[in-house]
């Protein structure tokens, strides 16, 4: 069984990747998928607008304390999502498609996106 820290840790990402999600859908993407899982990797949030398919992993803190969010996004966790997202992108089975990463931090309750981040 999960910890009562897990738990909340938990909450607070999925709570991080519904607002960034919204945000996506409030600049006219439509959302594709939210926490899509593979073997070996995850992608949070995925939106197409478009011909233009974001890939959008999303990083939740309470503060700065530890480091920032940004932060977290180490050289091996790059190439976990762009691994990921390159086979979502298969499964689409589709041509044409720009793809994009970008992250997108909650630090508290404050959201800052970063478009095409790697």
């Amino acid at each position: 069984p999960r910890s009562s820290v897990a738990n909340i840790r938990l909450g607070r990402a999925r709570w991080a990747e519904e607002r960034v999600a919204q945000w996506y859908v409030q600049h006219g993407f439509v959302v594709l998928a939210k926490n899509w899982t593979i073997r070996g990797g995850e992608l949070d949030v995925v939106v197409r607008r478009g011909a233009l398919l974001v890939i959008c992993e999303v990083k939740a803190r309470v503060n700065n304390d530890f480091g920032s969010a940004l932060e977290a996004m180490t050289d091996e966790k790059i190439r976990r999502v762009r691994r990921t997202g390159f086979e979502f992108l298969r499964s689409l089975e589709e041509t044409g498609l720009t793809v994009r990463f970008d992250v997108a931090t909650v630090t508290g309750v404050h959201l800052e996106m970063f478009h095409d981040a790697f």
